[in-house]
C-alpha cells in the first residue's frame, strides 16, 4: 500500500511554469478602420492573454507587456528585449513562454533556442485550451484537424530539453509525443482522414436539422465573447447543468435544450462555443459544422459581458465572426441584444445602460439581464416568444363535453387565465394566446365541431 502511495506522489507533477508576453508592436494606423473593429488596451490584452493560461491552469511566473518597434521576422521582437526575456527565463526557470501574437514557425523556433523555454503563440495556446475542453467526438476531430493543420510546417523535433513524457496530444507534451506526426506525410494523410471524418458530422447535422423543422420547434442560438456568461444564461433559463465557471472557454461542445415558453411555445435553446478576438484561422475552419447551427437558427442571442471594460472591442469581434458566418449583426429582427452581468455594475452604469438600451422604433435595442439572479429574464423570454409565435393576445373559447379531450393541448399551447365549468359538461377558458397558436386553434376549430370561439 506504501509503495502505491509513493508512485503516485511520484507521478503527480506540479503545473508548468509559464509567463506571459504581449508585444504591443507599433504599426502606423491603417486609413481607414473598419466599423466592427476597436483598438484594444495593452493591459487588457494582458490580462486575456494571463486568463487564457489560467485556463488550462499554467503557474503564471510572469506577465508583461512587450513594446516592439518593429516586427523582426526572425523572432518578432528586437534582440534586445529578446536578451532580457532570457534572463528572466534563467531567473524564474521558465519552462513556457507564451507570445500573445501569431508567430511564424521561424519566429517561434528561434525564440525557443534564444529563450531555451518552450514557446506557443495565441494560435497554439487557443488550441490547447479547446484541447482540454473537448468532450464529444466531434469536438476532439474538430480541435485535432485544426492542431494538425496549425502544425504543418512547424519543426516539432526542434525541442529536446523537455523531454518529460505527459498525457494527451497537446502542446504542452514535449517532443516525445508528437514524433510520429513530425512527418509531413503522415500529417496530411491524418488530415485527410479528420476531414472525411467532419464531413460525416456535417450530414448528420444536416440530417438533425432537416427533422427539426418538421417537428417544427425554432431554434435560438447564444453566442458572445468567451466568459460572457452565455452557459449561465442557457442554464438559468432551460434547467439544464452544463459546466459553467467565471473561464475562458470553460465550455466548448455546443449544447442544445428545449424550453416551453411562458404561453406554450415551444423552442430549442443552443450554446455555442465562445468567441474571441483574432479566433485563429484553423479553429475558425475546423468549427464549421458547429458554427452552421448558428446559421440555420431562427434567433441568435448576442450575449454581452456588460461589466467588463473592453465589452465594446469584445461585441466588435463577436459582430465581425457572425459577418463571416453570413449572420447580419445589424438584423435587428434575428439577432437579439443580450446585455449580461447588470448584477456587477453599480447604480451610475446600471442607469447609463438602461438608458442606452431603451426601445427603438423597431423594437426592444437591448435586454439588460443578469445570468446569475434571473433578473431580466422573464421579459427576454416574452420578447424571444413574440418574435417566434408572434404577439400574446386574450381569447375566450368554450369547449363541448364531447371535446374535453382537446383541453390538454390548451394547456400546452397558451397560458389558461381562468376556466369555468359548466352543467352540461363543457368548459369555457380564458386564454393568453399567441398568433401561431391562434392559428392552430382556427383550425382546430374547423376539423372539430362544438369548439367555439367567443
Amino acid at each position: 500500500m506504501i509503495e502505491k502511495n509513493e508512485s503516485a506522489v511520484e507521478h503527480r507533477q506540479a503545473p508548468t511554469r509559464a509567463g506571459v508576453f504581449v508585444p504591443a508592436v507599433k504599426a502606423p494606423a491603417p486609413l481607414e478602420e473598419p466599423g466592427d473593429v476597436v483598438k484594444r488596451g495593452s493591459d487588457e490584452r494582458l490580462a486575456e492573454a494571463v486568463g487564457l493560461a489560467a485556463a488550462i491552469d499554467l503557474d503564471v511566473l510572469a506577465a508583461e507587456v512587450v513594446s516592439v518597434g518593429k516586427a523582426r521576422p526572425a523572432t518578432l521582437i528586437g534582440s534586445g528585449k529578446v536578451e532580457e526575456l532570457k534572463a528572466l527565463v534563467e531567473t524564474l526557470e521558465l519552462e513556457l513562454v507564451i507570445i500573445d501574437h501569431p508567430l511564424t514557425p521561424v519566429q517561434q523556433r528561434n525564440l525557443e533556442k534564444e529563450l531555451n523555454a518552450k514557446v506557443l503563440d495565441r494560435t497554439g495556446l487557443i488550441l490547447e485550451i479547446f484541447g482540454r475542453r473537448a468532450r464529444t467526438k466531434e469536438g476532439r476531430l474538430q480541435v485535432e484537424l485544426a492542431h494538425l493543420n496549425y502544425q504543418k510546417g512547424r519543426l516539432v523535433r526542434s525541442w529536446t530539453h523537455l523531454e518529460r513524457q505527459r498525457g494527451g496530444a497537446g502542446f504542452l507534451g514535449g517532443p516525445g509525443e508528437t514524433q510520429i506526426e513530425s512527418d509531413r506525410r503522415q500529417l496530411q494523410e491524418k488530415i485527410k482522414r479528420l476531414e472525411k471524418e467532419l464531413d460525416a458530422v456535417r450530414r448528420t447535422r444536416t440530417l438533425h436539422r432537416a427533422k427539426r423543422k418538421k417537428a417544427p420547434h425554432p431554434v435560438v442560438a447564444l453566442v458572445g465573447y468567451t466568459n460572457a456568461g452565455k452557459s449561465t444564461l442557457f442554464n438559468t433559463m432551460t434547467g439544464a447543468d452544463i459546466f459553467a465557471k467565471d473561464l475562458l472557454f470553460a465550455t466548448l461542445d455546443p449544447t442544445l435544450r428545449r424550453l416551453r415558453l411562458a404561453h406554450g411555445t415551444e423552442v430549442i435553446f443552443s450554446d455555442t462555443v465562445g468567441f474571441i478576438s483574432e479566433l485563429p484561422t484553423h479553429l475558425v475552419a475546423a468549427f464549421r459544422a458547429t458554427l452552421e447551427e448558428v446559421i440555420e437558427t431562427d434567433l441568435v442571442l448576442h450575449v454581452r459581458d456588460m461589466s467588463h471594460p473592453e465589452a465594446l472591442a469584445q461585441a466588435g469581434d463577436v459582430r465581425k465572426i457572425l459577418k463571416s458566418l453570413d449572420v447580419d449583426p445589424d438584423d435587428s429582427k434575428r439577432v437579439i441584444e443580450v446585455w449580461n452581468k447588470i448584477d456587477l455594475l453599480d447604480e451610475t452604469a446600471l442607469t447609463h445602460l438602461q438608458t442606452a438600451g431603451q426601445a427603438s422604433d423597431s423594437g426592444v435595442k437591448a435586454h439588460l439581464v443578469s445570468a446569475l439572479t434571473g433578473e431580466g429574464l422573464e421579459a427576454l423570454l416574452a420578447d424571444v416568444e413574440s418574435r417566434i409565435a408572434g404577439d400574446a393576445s386574450s381569447l375566450n373559447i368554450y369547449v363541448p363535453a364531447q371535446r374535453l379531450n382537446l383541453l390538454p393541448w390548451f394547456y400546452d399551447n397558451s397560458t389558461v387565465v381562468r376556466r369555468e365549468d359548466h352543467e352540461d359538461g363543457g368548459v369555457s377558458l380564458a386564454l393568453t394566446i399567441t398568433d401561431q397558436a391562434r392559428s392552430d386553434l382556427r383550425q382546430m376549430s374547423e376539423e372539430h365541431s362544438g369548439l367555439r370561439i367567443e
